[in-house]
């Protein structure tokens, strides 16, 4: 069974299916409450944070990206970002970036996380993107193991300037 079939399986609710929705405004707020949270739990807000979670339409979406929700019912429990990077070329990207993906605390662990993660690496196949990379920190163990499960893997890389808390860079190859 694929990556992709194993969440889809995985993430089957009793409290009713979820939903993976593309940007709304109406849901800006959401992006910006479940990211202020973990990242004010584990680490401090920065600047970069600031501009994306505060302006996630100038962050994500006008420079040719997504930020999806997921949806349990009508409530918001989970988010994430894709960023295009680089050149375009033709209309397509050949990298993006999976940045800010958040989790309600209430919901972890119950693979919604998986299933929002298969769905951005999706969406990045569908658009002709050749690979997704990130820039996170080795503390988020459980973030890992999910980025892990779906094919990243840990590449050499300086420091991300944007952010003092990154210490690890991942690329996955589509």
């Amino acid at each position: 069974m694929s990556f992709l079939q194993l969440v889809f399986w995985s993430c089957l609710r009793k409290e009713g299916p979820i939903h993976i929705i593309g940007y709304s405004p109406e849901y800006a707020g959401d992006f910006a409450r479940l990211n202020y949270q973990w990242i004010e739990h584990y680490f401090r807000i920065e600047d970069e944070d600031r501009a994306a979670l505060d302006h996630p339409e100038a962050y994500a979406i006008a420079p040719g990206g997504e930020i999806f929700f997921v949806l349990l019912g009508e409530q918001v429990v989970g988010t994430v970002a894709l960023v295009p990077k680089g050149p375009e070329i033709h209309g397509i990207f050949a990298t993006f970036e999976l940045a800010k993906m958040a989790v309600d605390p209430g919901y972890q662990g119950q693979g919604i996380g998986k299933r929002l993660l298969a769905h951005a690496i999706a969406y990045a196949q569908k658009h002709g993107a050749r690979q997704i990379v990130l820039s996170t920190n080795d503390v988020l163990t459980p973030a890992l193991k999910v980025y892990v499960d779906a094919g990243f893997v840990a590449k050499p890389a300086a420091q991300d300037e944007r952010y003092e808390r990154s210490n690890l860079f991942m690329q996955l190859d589509l």
